[in-house]
């Protein structure tokens, strides 16, 4: 019976995963649909994970993407954990990427809910020391 059970939560692990890169590439399409440039996917560091990085003009974005059933879960999704976790991730990119220091950094958060265009929430947070 535990087997099964594993079995279970494994499937339910792979299709939150599938679910989290369609919902990365529509955020992608639909950030590059209204002029931005996706400089990186998934970008890894030792501190975490940046879903995507894009740059407009003299901005360059650190987008989190959520995928959830509605606006409310997946702001409630982005906790202050997660901030400082993005947020110390982008300070290695921009550490490793010296011309980043010259353009206004901020982070974004898309929201992607079935049967909904994606919604891009400019400067959701702040990096916090």
């Amino acid at each position: 019976m535990a087997r099964r059970q594993d079995n279970t939560a494994t499937q339910k692990r792979r299709r939150a995963h599938a679910l989290g890169l369609n919902a990365e590439t529509l955020a992608a399409w639909y950030l590059r649909l209204t002029g931005w440039r996706i400089l990186k996917r998934r970008y890894k560091t030792k501190a975490g994970e940046i879903d995507l990085i894009a740059k407009r003009g003299k901005t360059v974005a650190f987008v989190e993407v959520k995928a959830r059933k509605t606006r409310r879960a997946a702001l409630e999704a982005v906790t202050p954990a997660s901030q400082q976790r993005i947020a110390r991730a982008a300070k290695i990119f921009v550490s490793q990427h010296a011309k980043a220091g010259f353009y206004t950094l901020r982070f974004d958060i898309v929201i992607v809910c079935p049967w909904a265009l994606p919604e891009r929430i400019v400067n959701a947070f702040e990096a916090r020391d």
